[in-house]
């Protein structure tokens, strides 16, 4: 039926495809908004620095929280602590982070930055902003704000 939810919603995605009730579910468009974020991260940062916004988020906490054990990492980000292993060996590869083994336990890891991750970083925050900047372009400064603090309330 001509200007019912269902055409205006195919109308909206362009795609000709119906995606139904969902089109007025929050969380529908909380994960297209992901998902389209991460496409912009994946086509400008890390194609250029070859960091994920996983990794990029990792290694802000490691930044931040110098000597957080791998458990607390995984705890903070609210990731499964057999995946942070992957994580952290993958910044270690980098050359970005170090593990120092705990004093009062060899099974725990501190983690702590690199001078090379160090450098690395300051590099990738100012990719990150020029990048955020250019997936926000559509809204005003005031509009973003609001976006994030509604987004906040939300978790």
């Amino acid at each position: 039926m001509p200007g019912s939810q269902v055409d205006i919603a195919e109308t909206e995605e362009g795609t000709g495809t119906s995606f139904g009730p969902m089109t007025d579910e929050l969380g529908f468009h909380l994960r297209r908004a992901q998902v389209a974020a991460f496409k912009h991260f994946a086509h400008t940062v890390t194609a250029t620095e070859g960091i994920t916004p996983g990794l990029y988020g990792m290694l802000q906490v490691i930044a931040n929280n110098s000597g957080l054990t791998q458990s607390a990492l995984a705890e903070v980000m609210e990731v499964d602590r057999s995946s942070i292993v992957k994580v952290v060996n993958a910044l270690e590869d980098k050359g970005l982070i170090r593990r120092d083994a705990a004093p009062n336990d060899r099974r725990s890891y501190h983690l702590r930055m690199t001078a090379e991750g160090k450098l690395a970083l300051h590099r990738i925050e100012e990719a990150v902003a020029r990048q955020d900047r250019d997936f926000s372009a559509g809204l005003s400064e005031d509009a973003r704000r609001l976006l994030i603090s509604l987004l906040k309330r939300l978790y």
